[in-house]
């Protein structure tokens, strides 16, 4: 209004103005004398035709001007709404053309995807199946939509899968499942199934299923494989314990009887030599079966390692004092170099003393003339120690392009090398498996006919030696005592053999030739201590001796047993152990060990633990 009242007073103030200034003109200027000039009238009359009239028009001016205002913020605001609509639409478009490509590229994966999507609802209905149940069982989606969730499985897998659908919490861990259905045509196939519940779906299940029939093909067939391979390590297994055994058994007698004969006073010099080569010969038949059991231990890792505390120093010299005598023989120098600040370490000694036997006994074996050095060398980290062990010699070498086989079974340089030494090729195998065992490391330097270096490291801790009490020879059974002793042995030799050994001593002898004679003589008479033979016809040595323990009415039943047979595996000696007897004795018998055996248990009244 105030903008109305202001444009309204200029448009008066201006046409009074003029109304005022043409009045003048024309009375005073145009037509003097013609009629009085009267300004005050003319004000009044124009104020009073101008002023509404001016005040209307400013009126309709202004809402003119609102009006096109207005207009024009309506024509923005459509425009806006036209540009906002557009947008929109574009926008629409867009997410529609994603939308449908999105829709394909489902399509295209749902299509052609090898694993199939099942959504189960919570009331337990199929709300959606992917297509591919038609590439995995033959059915249409329709027509597998139609069969009931139990009818391609068990009774048990689908119980199974109930039983594992149950525990399953809404966006927690899926769960797997493999189970045998079959396909359309009856060909059977194997499902492997991931179950889980959909987050924030309360109890929607998401089914994944995919065909691992190949798969479970495989592994049928690696089952079966691997059940063939188990039977050929019992086959091979078995049949290394019965030539072990039947082996051990003819060379009881061979080397016992030597051994006896071997120490008679009525031979004559050449006589004495033949029985002592046959002694060689048999002592060598005797350490390839040894090798040849040690070798197929190791290869199955049936052998364990037993660390004791040991001198290296001690354990070098007993080996090359155990290999003068072959040295000696061959007129080589055998030397040792070792330094004195060498410490006690904790390692298997035994199978350390094995490996470096194998290496003296080569080293001399292949050398003619010249020397044989053993070279001990130590270094400390700490509480380990670095123990290496070099044996040198200079002998025939070996060519380079047959180093890489020299620690594999069965290998030497040649097959000439073969015929000249002898030798069955395990020894070094059987090395580097036990230095493999240990974590070690074993190799060799050589040149052929300038000699060989053969070496092996070890790691280990360092200790201190415990000193031993001093050890005295087992003395023989005193014959005052009148020791009386079952022999049970289904062998008339070995029987021939034990008396011979045995009755020097005076012990008075009984003999069973198979378990059941064992058992009875047990039940008819008493015996200071019983030497039982394994395998025997009718009741073996296991069974007897069960019977034996389980007379427990009868004086006898606690009576020593130590078996005496040529099962020497760790575990036919566990089962001789398991079976009740008390200690076990390895053909072919060692006079020494033998003797030691029995007065270890004479005298004993209940059994004790092993001690072999």
């Amino acid at each position: 209004m105030r903008d109305t009242i202001i444009r309204t007073s200029w448009i008066v103030a201006a046409v009074v103005g003029a109304a005022t200034a043409l009045d003048y003109v024309i009375n005073v200027l145009i037509l003097p004398g013609a009629a009085d000039f009267s300004p005050v009238s003319t004000v009044i009359i124009s104020c009073l035709i101008t002023t509404p009239l001016a005040f209307y028009l400013t009126q309709q001016q202004q809402g003119l001007i609102r009006l096109r205002s207005d207009l024009s913020n309506s024509l923005a605001g459509k425009q806006q709404a036209i540009e906002e609509a557009e947008r929109r639409r574009a926008e629409a478009e867009d997410a529609l053309e994603r939308l449908r490509e999105s829709d394909r590229l489902y399509r295209l994966l749902s299509e052609n995807l090898t694993d199939n999507i099942n959504l189960w609802s919570r009331t337990g209905e199929r709300l959606y199946m992917s297509p591919s149940i038609e590439r995995l069982t033959g059915f249409t989606v329709e027509e597998w939509l139609t069969l009931p969730p139990e009818a391609m499985t068990s009774p048990e897998d689908y119980a199974h899968v109930q039983a594992l659908v149950r525990t399953l919490v809404p966006g927690g861990e899926s769960k797997i499942y493999e189970y045998e259905s079959a396909r359309k045509d009856g060909t059977p196939i194997w499902f492997e199934s991931t179950y889980k519940r959909v987050a924030g779906a309360e109890r929607e299940l998401l089914v994944t299923t995919r065909d691992v029939t190949e798969r479970k093909k495989l592994e049928l067939e690696l089952t079966r494989a691997l059940g063939l391979a188990q039977l050929a390590v019992a086959a091979k297994s078995d049949f290394l314990a019965n030539m072990t055994h039947e082996l051990r058994t003819p060379l009881n007698a061979i080397i016992g009887f030597a051994g006896v004969l071997k120490g008679s006073t009525t031979l004559s010099e050449r006589d004495a030599r033949h029985v002592g080569l046959i002694q060689d010969a048999s002592n060598t038949l005797l350490n390839v079966v040894n090798d040849v059991l040690d070798f197929s231990r190791l290869e199955a890792g049936g052998v364990e390692l037993d660390p004791q505390p040991f001198d290296p120093r001690e354990m070098v010299a007993s080996c090359a004092a155990l290999i003068e005598g072959q040295a000696g023989a061959k007129g080589l120098i055998l030397e040792v170099v070792a330094p004195d600040d060498v410490q006690a370490m904790q390692a298997d000694a035994p199978r350390l003393t094995q490996v470096l036997l194998n290496f003296l006994s080569n080293a001399v074996k292949f050398t003619n003339s010249g020397r044989v050095t053993v070279v001990v060398d130590q270094r400390l980290d700490g509480e380990q120690g670095m123990l290496r062990i070099e044996v040198r010699d200079t002998g025939i070498g070996i060519a380079s392009h047959q180093l890489d086989g020299v620690f594999e079974r069965f290998s030497q340089a040649d097959a000439a090398v073969s015929r000249r030494f002898g030798g069955t090729g395990l020894g070094l195998a059987i090395s580097r498996r036990i230095i493999e065992q240990m974590g070690g490391d074993i190799g060799v330097y050589s040149r052929e006919g300038e000699g060989s270096r053969f070496w092996f490291e070890i790691r280990a801790p360092l200790c201190d030696l415990v000193p031993e009490a001093p050890r005295e020879d087992p003395a023989p059974p005193d014959s005052d005592q009148s020791l009386h002793l079952l022999l049970v042995e289904d062998n008339a030799v070995n029987r021939e053999l034990i008396r011979t050994m045995l009755e020097p001593f005076g012990i008075t002898i009984e003999t069973a030739n198979d378990g059941v004679a064992g058992v009875e003589a047990m039940r008819q008479g008493s015996f200071d201590l019983v030497l039982m033979d394994v395998q025997m016809p009718g009741m073996d040595g296991l069974t007897a001796t069960r019977r034996i323990r389980a007379m427990t009415d009868m004086p006898g039943s606690r009576t020593p047993i130590v078996a005496m047979t040529a099962n020497v595996l760790p575990e036919q000696v566990a089962n001789c152990i398991a079976a009740g007897m008390d200690d076990h004795l390895g053909k072919p018998i060692n006079p020494t060990k033998l003797l030691e055996t029995v007065a270890r248990w004479s005298g004993r009244e209940h059994a004790g633990a092993m001690a072999v």
